[in-house]
This record gives C-alpha cells, structure tokens and sequence, in this order.
C-alpha cells in the first residue's frame, strides 16, 4: 500500500466531481429528492434486511442505466454510486420523471459502500464505461483492482452476477485479468459474441453512444459460484 493510501485512503477511481453549475431542477432535486433516498447507512440496512434482491450500479453517469433497469426491475432495490454531481442531478431528474421508488443514491466513491455490505447481501453488480485512467502511471486508479474485484466476491450472493462494460481495449484486457484470476468468479462468456454483443438486458448510456474509446464496446459478465 502506497503512502498515500495509509494517510488519505483509497486513491481516487474518478476525476472531476462537478464540472458545470447545475441546472435549476436539478439543483432543486438535491433539496427535494436527494434527501428522501439518499443511501445512508440505515437505508441500506434497511435494503438488506428486506430481503428484497439489491443490485448496485457503480458509476452511473448520467443514470439513464440505473433508472431504466429500476422501472424493469420494480420488486427489486437499487442502490446507485456516483460522485460526479452533475450526473447525481441527472439521474435524479430520471427518477422523479419517472416515479421510481425503489432506488437508493450515493453521491460518492462506492468503496466505502462496499466494505460495508454484508456477505453474500447482493444479487447483480453493474460497472459501465468507468474511467479507464488510459495512462500507465494512473492504472492504479482504475476501480477496477484485484481488492475490489475481492470486495465484488464477498458480497455478491451465489450466482449473483457482476457486469463489466468498457470501450477502452487496454482497460478490458486489465479488468478481464482480474476477474478471472479470482477463484470465486466465473467468466459466463463461451463464445466471442457473448461479449461482444451488449447483453439483452443491456440499457445503452449517453456515454456509450459517444464512442469515446479505443475499441467497441466490450461486455463481461462473471457470476459469483456457489
């Protein structure tokens, strides 16, 4: 562990947590919404202890995902992870265009989240297009690690399924090595298409349209064994 994560803990998977000024809805449903569904320590407890199926999108973007898969997915609780303040506003506005009910906010970094669940408390876990950290010298910040990719593991219940979307050919050979080497996980794909071809319950993201990365989209789904 680096200096810096003894003093200061975790390095930081993200960049910029506010880039533009809100716009007025948004800003009004930090005050309104925010608050009603916020993921505070006693609402997920609450969540786990429902019995309810909980699935956790970690970096939402703009929520255009984690809204989608909500109104699909009625009986089942969301918990949805982002810093980037202007993307929380946007996904706030999704919810409350939509009336969903069965989602849960966290306006930070999900690790903390994370070490928290309880075992085996998850049912689905989505990390799409994350940061890729292109560069060699910030890799390290990737959220995808060897210890989170543990921390997934531990808190996905038997046969629960965790998805990895990235654009970035770099990124994807990282995570693929990760995950694979860890012995709880199982890479469900047989055969090329199986992860070149977005899943059927897939829900494409503004970021995703844009085409940002080096590659086309690449979609890996591991499942959690019994």
């Amino acid at each position: 562990m680096s200096s810096e994560e003894k003093s200061h803990g975790p390095l930081r998977s993200f960049g910029r947590i506010k880039s533009r000024t809100l716009k007025p809805r948004q800003a009004d449903l930090f005050d309104s919404l925010l608050p009603q569904i916020e993921a505070t320590d006693e609402r997920v407890a609450a969540a786990v202890a429902s019995r309810r199926g909980i699935w956790l999108e970690i970096g939402f973007g703009g929520g255009e995902h984690l809204a989608q898969q909500a109104a699909r997915n009625p009986d089942v609780t969301f918990i949805g992870c982002e810093p980037f303040l202007n993307g929380v506003g946007s996904a706030l506005r999704h919810l409350d265009d939509a009336g969903l009910a069965n989602v849960l906010i966290l306006a930070d970094d999900a690790r903390p989240l994370l070490d928290k669940l309880p075992d085996a408390s998850l049912s689905r876990i989505f990390i799409l297009f994350a940061d890729p950290w292109p560069k060699a010298r910030h890799n390290k910040r990737r959220f995808i690690q060897t210890e989170t990719v543990a921390a997934f593991a531990r808190v996905l219940k038997p046969g629960g399924i965790v998805r990895f979307a990235t654009d970035w050919a770099n990124y994807a050979d990282w995570a693929l090595e990760r995950f694979t080497a860890n012995p709880d996980l199982e890479w469900t794909a047989e055969r090329p298409v199986d992860w070149t071809v977005p899943p059927a319950d897939h829900v494409t993201t503004r970021y995703e349209t844009k085409g940002l990365g080096d590659c086309k989209p690449v979609f890996f789904d591991f499942v959690r064994k019994g």
